[in-house]
């Protein structure tokens, strides 16, 4: 194993606590069976979701952001008032604007906070991710939180078999903070955007193109559309393709890694990705049978999973990857510092 560690910058960052919260109301495979013509097998079989939870009518995204920050804060043992940034990865922000970060920042009292929202579908946490640990690199913060938080339910159509199934509410928070003095932390990324595959997964409505008018909410485009068999093959090939840029450019392999957590969008996309890069599904993070597709909170979710069944130690190598509409694609490599 060989792993390039020379510090592109004097001050490291670094992962230093994890929040997760959902809500608790449940949508089950059962549930689901009465609302549309499914079944739990069709559903578990092409997914690997058993359920999801949803948030009860007008919840808004940064309630759950705020939850998800409070238990982050609470695990780190600090107060609010010591927030420097606050970066929110969302798609379903509360209105357009202010930014769900603004919302956030009160709900909290980190009133000494600025921040902002980051719109990159299921890979918003990895950018949110990269742009904070950016923050502490450069000197200017010493402690930013960066939150993948998404109502989904609120932008899914319940007539719509082929997304309803998919997507679930949740958060999950995490503080970025600089290195101790032996530590190594973020390692580093690779990231990429496709345009030319806006089409195939969006939410076409509410936007300066099709601002809303009785037309486009009869035309339904206020809900996800997604051609998902076109989703499903380049979201295998592209998520394993930059996991093993990353891990290349750093000269280690999959075998090298302890912990790999990918977006939980599908279970085959997961077990077709651990595949390709040599990776033990005993060392893969999965826990979308509970909590389906969220969107910006599906990792840091999956950090809450590993740590609680204690599958993440101080040491550990670490990969993540996604990929979301737009499409968006990230990986990060990093090492476990608490």
């Amino acid at each position: 194993m060989s792993l390039s560690l020379k510090p592109r910058h004097s001050v490291r960052a670094k992962i230093s606590a994890v929040g997760a919260y959902v809500p608790p109301r449940l949508l089950t495979n059962a549930d689901l069976e009465k609302m549309v013509a499914t079944n739990d097998q069709w559903i578990t079989e092409r997914t690997g979701i058993r359920e999801r939870h949803i948030v009860e009518p007008g919840t808004p995204t940064s309630d759950l952001a705020t939850e998800a920050a409070k238990i982050c804060l609470a695990n780190r043992g600090i107060g609010a008032e010591e927030v420097d940034a606050i970066i929110v990865a969302t798609v379903t922000p509360d209105m357009m604007f202010p930014a769900t970060a603004c919302l956030v920042q009160a709900k909290l009292g980190a009133t000494k906070a600025w921040g902002f929202d980051l719109s990159a579908a299921c890979s918003g946490y990895l950018y949110a991710l990269q742009m904070g640990a950016k923050l502490v690199e450069s000197g200017a913060h010493k402690k930013v939180l960066v939150i993948g938080a998404d109502v989904m339910s609120s932008i899914i159509d319940y007539t719509d078999r082929s997304t309803c199934i998919l997507f679930g509410d949740g958060a999950g928070a995490t503080l970025i903070e600089p290195c101790e003095e032996g530590e190594v932390g973020l390692i580093d990324y690779l990231h990429e955007v496709d345009g030319s595959g806006a089409s195939a997964l969006n939410m076409p409505g509410g936007g300066s193109l099709h601002p809303a008018t009785h037309a486009t909410i009869d035309a339904k485009q206020h809900f996800v559309h997604q051609d998902g068999g076109s989703v499903y093959k380049v979201a295998v090939r592209k998520m394993a393709e930059l996991a093993e840029g990353v891990l290349k450019r750093n000269e280690i392999t999959g075998s090298d890694i302890d912990c790999f957590i990918p977006h939980q969008a599908n279970r085959r996309i997961i077990e077709a990705t651990a595949d390709r890069l040599g990776m033990p599904l005993e060392r893969v993070v999965i826990n979308i049978d509970r909590y389906g597709n969220t969107t910006a909170a599906t990792i840091p979710l999956a950090m809450d999973t590993a740590i609680k069944e204690g599958r993440l130690k101080k040491g550990s190598l670490v990969l993540l990857a996604s990929f979301g509409g737009g499409y968006t694609i990230g990986s990060t490599l990093l090492r476990w510092e608490f």
